[in-house]
């Protein structure tokens, strides 16, 4: 197998196990259409840089445990797009709180939100709710985020439009960990963008959830405004 294309199918394992958490090798198989002997040999080489590790199941009726594999973080890192330029922020953040303060820098990080606001609303547009997350997905795509959306059961709102819209990476995870109000202001942002909807954040990767997802409800009878919530 050619060198590119071994690291296309290395690149799919891992992608595939940030979206699932986790994942067996026959899984892995199946999902990506590769025989399992190949399969084994990227979980071993990628296991080998300790982009992955494994843990055994329980025995299965054929009397043999399986390995079920999870990324490292260096492994969730690899997957980082513009990393090194999240190290820069990071450091410019902390020098910025350093000369002027925590308060200070987080009303700087509050602006450049509503900044972000003002960009994404202008682009995402006034069209349809489902036109507008296919827009902003494919903005969150272009900043390194791996976004999707897909649509949920109403829940008995019979006026409403529900979506969950959720990111299986955070592509300024390093910043989150130490300014952790920049979470806050994305789901504000989000807000912003669909001024129509009402935006709940429902998992949090940085309460140790390996997404971010978020519902969004559209519809007379949902009000307007962000909040947080627990898991659905």
């Amino acid at each position: 197998m050619p060198t590119t294309q071994q690291s296309s199918t290395k690149q799919d394992i891992l992608e595939y196990l940030l979206k699932q958490s986790q994942a067996t090798a026959l899984e892995l198989s199946e999902a990506l259409d590769i025989s399992p002997q190949a399969i084994r040999r990227h979980l071993k080489d990628l296991e080998a840089e300790e982009l992955i590790l494994y843990s055994s199941s329980a025995q299965t009726t054929m009397g043999r445990p399986q390995h079920i594999y999870r990324l490292t973080r260096p492994g969730r890192d690899r997957l980082q797009q513009g990393n090194s330029y999240g190290q820069f922020t990071l450091e410019l953040l902390d020098t910025i709180a350093e000369t002027v303060g925590y308060d200070q820098v987080s009303t700087i990080l509050k602006k450049q939100w509503e900044r972000k606001a003002e960009e994404y609303r202008d682009r995402v547009g006034n069209g349809l709710l489902q036109e507008r997350l296919a827009n902003l997905v494919e903005l969150r795509k272009a900043e390194g985020y791996m976004a999707e959306f897909y649509p949920v059961d109403k829940g008995g709102l019979s006026n409403s439009e529900g979506f969950i819209f959720m990111e299986h990476n955070c592509a300024i995870s390093n910043v989150a960990e130490s300014f952790p109000s920049v979470c806050g202001h994305e789901l504000e942002m989000f807000a912003a963008v669909l001024p129509d909807c009402i935006v709940e954040r429902t998992h949090w990767i940085i309460n140790g959830e390996h997404r971010c997802c978020y519902l969004i409800l559209h519809g007379n009878n949902t009000g307007v405004g962000s909040r947080e919530e627990g898991s659905f």
